[in-house]
């Protein structure tokens, strides 16, 4: 039973007061279209694209999470009291956001609150903290948190694969309903909320990753922002995932994606790349992948910290006298510092062996080293849990028991929760703080190391430091974790390395103090000038820049389900209307036909690449209008093309991209442009041959005017590799030759240079106007980056057409083309042709009538 959460902001009513008194008051700002909520099971609901601006000028952000930043506790009288969380990210990004910005928070509470409670609880949150909170009901949430995402993505994204029951456990279809459900309980929260067109909505983190399908399906227009908090795995690891592509496809339906580092990103475009064929394109230093006519844009930023909360907290009396008490207690001893959840990636287990390694190998340090490991509890649970437990209990009562004597201990563990100025007060003590998580999404441990080793008057004065002493520190963390790379000053290490680590340990305890000023300085200036509000408002610049051209574009959405996906094109381009196509046609009388063969008149992938008996059937009865010009423009060899064709007695040909140009089937062939020699082939050819050999999977297609490298059945991500090599290498060797070097999809071309299909429609067009004929009818389609160039000169032939033509440039699919119409597929293409055809044959019939008297 699905939990009495409310459902429309605009029935609720909200108080002044945590008692949950019932008292009207009406939303500031709702949903523009009142009231409409989808269903967990509805896939067939209409999108809704919010073309009328909304009347609030105020720019809002709301901020999607799993967990709202709240505390909540009940007191003894049976009421709730809620609070602030000051550690939680959601809330500190805020101060990034300016204040200027209004904010709406989205998620789930810690505590879980009794169904009869919930709808007045809801009410004093809007009310009081701007929070809508999220209720699911106990079971939902387990599978959703505690199976899916603890269970499937989280593991998966710390590249732990699922080779065992006992390691993951193996993908439940139940578990993933459950993922499903629960984002979209949170897509019909945002609704509740939203202002489509003024609103920004950011999502947060793995637990909402097709959170960004629900509400694109709903508005297509949303302007929407993804950040990643975790790893993001290879895709040798990822495509292990038996719904790698609904995530992959729901993440894409953001506007801007944010990663911490630019190993995740890549990973990610790599994903993007192998498994659903999207490359990415790098301008102006903003990386972004075309999808469907919308630029998905790549953020790479690490978050960063709230430096004035912590200041704050190492100014209370409390910190000061645990700073105190901690320099008393391990006075005459170094301390090293361990800050870790309690689980499998954090590698408390693999800090202490080298530990124990340091203390084996170098005497010296017993007695003077100690190492305060606080564990906090684990955010998963399970069996694992348990393992890293006992591993880590058993380790620390070895070592102690091996190197303890009275007075010292070498392992302090602490495994009680800490209040957050007894935490600052042992990073403030520590000479070394020891990040070896075997992976990790960010990890701010070392930044709020850095910040509270700074200090303050106050504390300077316990230590007994000097004001005018620069501060130090030294960092030992893991090359696995996202904040390593920000961090030029720590001594980064492979956690597995036990004796490396070890070593590390005691370099950092040997540095000299100058170097461990210096690396201090250095990781101070970084830190405090990349803090969470430089984070936020970075991202939200960002996220504005990705969203800017949303009015301007026409969108549409298609798809069912998780393959939902917008379409944003430009506001002239639409759809081919075969109507009007047959009524320009009729009212014509000398007309342009030019047409593309492979995936415009034969289907993309077809195992039959032959034109089938339709097609050849349209093109003759198009052929024998004697007021029709029909030519076909292809990429393929002349040879090819005649065989094909040899019925189509009146129809021009073009080949080779236009260098071969024959006007009927008993013309001579004829070349657009004069090639003195294709001497240039026997450098071009081995080139090519030495990439075919090293790239497995590519093969050299050697034509008459051109040579093509094709890797299409290559490596995706070594094949675009290699083509870029290729590229240059062919630039390189041909600079002095009389060539051009082309890169499509799939292929590296070399041809003579002039050599395109827009040759072949501005000859077409010259021959025509010079037989003083000037087309009042103009028809091109072409499904791929070659038949651009005809598009652009029929488009801007105004010379040599009809004052009155009528020219139609169309597309195969609905894409980004200098076309301004397009077709979905060949069906309807040849649907097109076939109603020109029947309007070619009924004016036949109908001048073949004798006149009436």
């Amino acid at each position: 039973m699905v939990s009495r959460s409310y459902s429309n902001l605009l029935d609720l009513t909200s108080c002044g007061s945590p008692t949950f008194s019932r008292e009207k008051k009406r939303l500031p700002r709702v949903a523009t279209v009142a009231g409409v909520l989808s269903e967990l099971d509805d896939e067939t609901s209409n999108s809704v694209c919010s073309d009328t601006p909304s009347s609030v000028s105020q720019e809002r952000m709301i901020i999607v999470g799993n967990q709202l930043p709240l505390k909540a506790h009940r007191k003894d009288n049976g009421t709730w009291e809620f609070t602030w969380d000051e550690d939680s990210l959601l809330l500190q990004l805020k101060d990034g956001l300016g204040d200027d910005v209004e904010t709406i928070y989205i998620g789930c509470l810690k505590e879980e609150i009794e169904p009869s409670e919930q709808d007045d609880v809801a009410l004093y949150l809007l009310d009081t903290f701007k929070c809508v909170p999220t209720f699911l009901p106990p079971e939902l949430f387990s599978k959703f948190y505690h199976g899916f995402c603890k269970q499937h993505l989280w593991p998966l994204f710390h590249y732990m694969l699922p080779l065992s029951p006992d390691l993951g456990g193996r993908f439940d279809r139940s578990l993933w309903q459950a993922y499903l459900s629960v984002n979209k309980i949170f897509a019909d929260k945002v609704m509740e909320v939203i202002s489509p067109d003024d609103d920004f909505v950011w999502v947060h983190d793995y637990h909402l990753m097709v959170l960004p399908t629900f509400l694109r399906k709903r508005f297509n227009r949303v302007r929407l922002g993804f950040f990643l908090h975790s790893p993001f795995p290879s895709s040798e690891i990822y495509r292990t995932l038996p719904v790698r592509d609904e995530l992959l496809r729901a993440l894409l339906n953001s506007d801007l994606i944010g990663f911490h580092t630019f190993d995740y990103a890549r990973h990610f475009l790599s994903c993007c790349s192998r498994m659903l064929g999207i490359s990415y394109q790098s301008k102006r230093g903003y990386i972004g992948l075309e999808y469907y006519g919308r630029t998905v844009s790549i953020k790479i930023l690490p978050v960063g910290i709230h430096i004035g909360q912590l200041q704050s907290v190492m100014s209370h009396p409390e910190t000061e006298s645990k700073v105190a008490e901690l320099k008393k207690q391990f006075r005459d001893q170094t301390v090293l510092l361990g800050v870790d959840d309690m689980d499998i990636f954090k590698g408390i287990s693999l800090k202490l062996l080298a530990m124990e390694q340091l203390l084996l190998q170098h005497p010296d340090k017993r007695g003077r080293v100690v190492l305060v490991q606080i564990a906090n509890p684990a955010r998963g649970r399970g069996k694992d849990v348990q393992e890293v437990q006992s591993e880590t209990y058993a380790t620390m009562k070895r070592i102690n028991n091996a190197f303890g004597r009275p007075g010292y201990t070498p392992v302090v563990l602490i495994d009680t929760p800490l209040q957050s100025y007894e935490r600052i007060a042992y990073y403030v003590i520590a000479e070394c703080c020891l990040v070896t998580a075997v992976r990790d999404g960010m990890n701010l441990i070392p930044y709020e190391y850095i910040i509270c080793r700074q200090g303050n008057e106050k504390i300077d004065e316990i230590l007994g430091t000097d004001l005018l002493t620069q501060k130090k520190s030294m960092l030992v963390v893991s090359e696995f974790i996202g904040c390593s790379p920000s961090l030029s000053g720590a001594i980064r290490v492979n956690p597995w390395n036990i004796d490396s680590v070890a070593e590390a340990m005691d370099s950092a305890l040997m540095v000299p103090e100058a170097e461990k000023q210096m690396r201090h300085e250095k990781h101070y200036r970084y830190v405090s000038t990349h803090d969470v509000a430089y984070w936020a408002r970075s991202f939200l610049q960002d996220l504005e820049r990705a969203c800017r051209d949303h009015l301007r574009r026409r969108c549409w959405g298609i798809g069912f389900g998780l393959g939902f996906r917008v379409i944003a094109l430009d506001p002239n381009f639409r759809k081919l209307s075969v109507e009007h196509i047959v009524s320009a046609y009729k009212r014509t009388k000398h007309r342009a036909i030019l047409l593309d063969y492979d995936g415009t008149m034969v289907q993309p992938g077809s195992m039959s690449l032959t034109p089938n008996a339709e097609a050849v059937s349209i093109l003759n009865i198009l052929c024998r209008d004697t007021k029709n010009c029909v030519f076909i423009v292809s990429g393929r060899e002349r040879k090819t093309l005649t065989e094909w064709f040899s019925s189509c007695e009146r129809m021009g040909i073009a080949a080779e991209h236009g260098y071969f140009v024959r006007t009927n089937r008993n013309a001579e062939w004829d070349t657009c442009i004069p090639v003195p020699d294709f001497e240039w082939k026997q450098i071009a050819e081995p080139v090519m041959q030495l990439y075919m050999e090293t790239t497995d999977g590519s093969n050299i297609e050697a034509k008459e005017s051109a040579l093509v490298w094709n890797y299409e059945y290559a490596d995706r991500d070594f094949g675009s590799c290699q083509a870029k090599e290729l590229f240059d290498h062919l630039e390189s060797v041909l600079a002095n030759e009389p060539v051009s070097v082309k890169s499509s999809p799939n292929i590296v071309e070399v041809k003579p240079q002039g050599v395109s299909k827009g040759i072949v429609a501005e000859r077409l067009l010259l021959t025509m106007q010079q037989k003083g004929v000037f087309p009042d009818f103009v028809l091109c389609i072409g499904d791929d980056r070659s038949d651009e160039d005809m598009f652009g000169v029929i488009m801007n032939a105004k010379a040599t057409l009809s004052p009155v033509a009528e020219v139609f440039p169309c597309t195969v699919g609905q894409k980004p083309s200098k076309a301004k119409y397009y077709l979905e597929d060949t069906s309807e293409i040849l649907r097109m042709l076939q109603g020109l055809a029947n309007a070619s044959e009924h004016s036949t019939r109908t001048s073949l009538q004798p006149a009436s008297h």
